[in-house]
């Protein structure tokens, strides 16, 4: 089956939608950035349009590269401007009945021939695939976080996923710079099921003063060679994405390791979220998801 990938929707502005809405526009495709408010979709374009201009400064991209990344974003609050678009993303809030709501209006929306992929990592695949009339054209596709600076994506299928949309969602990711990897419609897939107890671990080292947040970050980046620490990468995340996603593996796992230390319920509780909200195991004067 041809599939048309001129025009991409990301549905969700928060952390991973406008990551996932920088991938797509880098990529060359008219991006599409969906949310219930204007105020939410705009915040997301300011977050992508200062990844791009900052990838600019940097020498990452050239500058009419980030320009003309920067002029494919649309912003968009009603589902009915996705109607063209070749690939739908849906980045919105971990819950398989709001998911599936989604996918269902969104079947009297755009083509039948319109992929649409999930960015869970927690919930079922073929659970989300359920609220389709169309289930075969429903793929997981959990990017790693964060999405502009990680290439690698997990690509997941649905009991009733055709091969067709593998195929062509292994296409789209390949076209905007992506390593896709194969896995099970398991919870947590690969990467979470080892990063979330990781990171787990991490905090409960801190909390049992083996280090500081500084020295155990330096330890991972110096010794183990990631790109930056599991402090530094938790704020970027959010905190609370990380409790939820934790606490969404504990309940469907029941392993110890995967429970979010009291550490993430107090910063959770307190706002200390991360970088989104100028605090978390850092302080931030910037704001933006993938600032310095």
């Amino acid at each position: 089956m041809t599939q048309n990938f001129k025009s991409v929707a990301v549905i969700g502005a928060g952390t991973m939608g406008s990551g996932i809405a920088t991938v797509a526009a880098r990529g060359g495709y008219q991006t599409i950035i969906n949310d219930v408010t204007e105020e939410r979709v705009q915040r997301g374009i300011d977050t992508v349009t200062g990844f791009l201009r900052k990838s600019v400064k940097l020498g990452r991209l050239s500058a009419e590269q980030g320009e003309t990344a920067i002029s494919q974003l649309v912003g968009s609050t009603e589902l009915k401007d996705l109607a063209d678009c070749g690939v739908v993303i849906e980045a919105v809030f971990e819950d398989v009945k709001v998911k599936q709501e989604l996918f269902r209006e969104l079947d009297g929306i755009v083509s039948d021939r319109t992929l649409l992929h999930t960015n869970t990592s927690t919930l079922s695949v073929t659970g989300i695939a359920a609220g389709s009339r169309l289930p075969e054209r429903v793929v997981g596709t959990h990017y790693c976080n964060p999405a502009p600076l990680m290439k690698l994506v997990e690509v997941a299928a649905g009991r009733h996923t055709a091969d067709w949309a593998l195929e062509a969602s292994r296409d789209f990711l390949e076209s905007v710079g992506k390593t896709t990897v194969t896995t099970k419609d398991r919870p947590g897939f690969i990467v979470n099921r080892f990063l979330i107890p990781w990171e787990n671990n991490c905090i409960r080292a801190l909390e049992n003063g083996l280090g500081t947040k500084e020295s155990i970050d330096l330890a991972v980046t110096g010794a183990l060679g990631h790109p930056m620490g599991p402090f530094r990468l938790l704020d970027i995340i959010g905190l609370d994405i990380h409790q939820q996603v934790a606490l969404r593996l504990y309940e469907q796992l029941r392993e110890p390791r995967f429970a979010p230390p009291p550490m993430v319920d107090r910063m959770v509780a307190a706002g200390d979220l991360g970088r989104k909200t100028g605090r978390g195991f850092y302080t931030y004067d910037d704001t933006r998801l993938f600032g310095s």
